[in-house]
């Protein structure tokens, strides 16, 4: 589908186009409590790929990585920590004009109260490369890893422990100063709670509904917090969460199956939401995939899925969209939207399918600020290790040399006609 047959498509002047990374996943040789956990679970998750990943359709391609114990430790990663202007350049060449990324918090404060200079003064350079090649930064302050110390602490189980994030969050705001306006203060809370504290898939593996809603209060705070001390700092920064949006509908007109979708798009969205939203200037929304429920259950179409068995349905972005908007009443800037596709089969399709939905979505009133696709370059998927393939750009991990892929191109195409049109 050529999006330049379709003069429908007229989004605002300002509005961003960019992509999205997290510095765990790209920067590689850090140190934190993900890196010693990798370290010890690298060998289980390889043994354990045949049971976990076979039945995928993906399998065939992804079976080598997903067996090697090397696939699962992040180690170098991609390099971005030393070849981020090289990656600066190849957003210019997909004309775009935003990009989010993470500042690694155990990189700037490795012990605590301990801040490393060096480490400092690389972001500050990090943003003003951005700058020089007019890129708007969006950071994120948490984006899941944390520092050693931190979580030697008890991480965010522990109320007394939020003064450290919010001391972190002040300095580096401090520290870049008004070079950066848009910020996230954490990425998708109710993942990082949920993978770590009730699925236990996530270090510190644990197992407690308790714990759970415990640290999910904790991180509503600790944004809440984080907030009131950059404002503090001045009234014109933007400050949100990244918040992992999902659209749940019924599949049949059953009673049951409508009261569950609304249920679940509740605890989707809103249970956290309404705890932080009066210290959000805009919402941060990453959206992923819809959720189809029959009954009590999800059953969706799955009729065409990612390299992770995810049900792609990228039209539904708009629903998602103005749920948010119509409950919420603030602007909302999509800080991630992406899918795994080591073959580029599907990327070109989702794309134009999102934007169709986020005109759609504009058009009925959603002030959408912006589009950051997930990811900028191929990365390090957390506990799935490097297998899964989120990036506009291809990236060799023997060599890590860096390829757009043509969907890649292809949209940087459609953004600058975008953009001038």
């Amino acid at each position: 589908m050529s999006m330049q047959k379709k003069p429908s498509l007229t989004f605002p002047k300002k509005f961003l186009w960019g992509a999205a990374t997290s510095a765990h996943q790209v920067e590689g040789n850090t140190h934190n409590q993900w890196t010693v956990w990798e370290l010890e679970n690298a060998k289980s998750k390889a043994a354990q790929a045949n049971y976990h990943l076979e039945d995928l359709e993906s399998w065939s391609h992804i079976k080598a990585e997903a067996k090697d114990p090397n696939s699962y430790v992040s180690a170098e990663a991609t390099e971005h920590y030393e070849r981020y202007e090289e990656d600066f350049d190849l957003l210019q060449k997909m004309n775009m004009n935003a990009f989010r990324f993470s500042i690694e918090w155990s990189r700037v404060e490795p012990q605590e109260g301990a801040w490393n200079v060096e480490a400092v003064e690389h972001y500050k350079r990090y943003v003003m490369e951005l700058k020089k090649r007019n890129i708007e930064p969006v950071v994120t302050l948490l984006h899941f890893t944390l520092p050693v110390w931190f979580s030697a602490l008890g991480g965010f189980e522990k109320r007394r422990n939020i003064r450290y994030f919010v001391r972190f969050a002040d300095k580096m705001v401090r520290e870049l100063g008004t070079n950066v306006r848009t910020i996230i203060t954490i990425n998708e809370p109710e993942v990082y709670a949920y993978e770590s504290y009730l699925a236990g898939s996530w270090p510190p593996n644990v197992t407690s509904k308790f714990t759970f809603h415990k640290v999910l209060g904790n991180l509503a705070s600790a944004h809440n917090q984080a907030a009131d001390a950059i404002h503090a700092i001045n009234r014109r920064y933007r400050v949100s969460i990244a918040k992992n949006s999902c659209y749940f509908y019924a599949g049949d007109d059953a009673w049951l199956s409508r009261k569950s979708a609304g249920v679940m798009q509740y605890f989707q969205d809103d249970y956290f939401l309404k705890k932080v939203v009066k210290r959000c200037d805009f919402i941060g929304m990453n959206f992923y995939f819809s959720n189809r429920v029959y009954g009590y259950r999800v059953h969706s179409p799955e009729y065409e899925v990612s390299d992770m068995g995810w049900d792609l349905s990228p039209a539904d972005i708009q629903h998602a969209l103005e749920r948010l908007h119509d409950k919420y009443r603030l602007p909302i800037l999509v800080t991630e939207n992406g899918l795994a596709d080591g073959e580029d089969a599907h990327r070109k399709w989702w794309i134009t399918q999102t934007l169709i939905g986020l005109q759609k979505a504009i058009d009925n009133g959603v002030q959408l600020e912006g589009y950051l696709h997930w990811s900028l370059l191929d990365n390090f998927e957390w506990d799935k290790g490097i297998w899964p393939r989120f990036g506009l750009v291809k990236v060799d991990y023997k060599t890590m040399k860096r390829t757009l892929r043509p969907s890649a191109i292809w949209f940087g195409k459609i953004i600058k006609h975008l953009r001038e049109g």
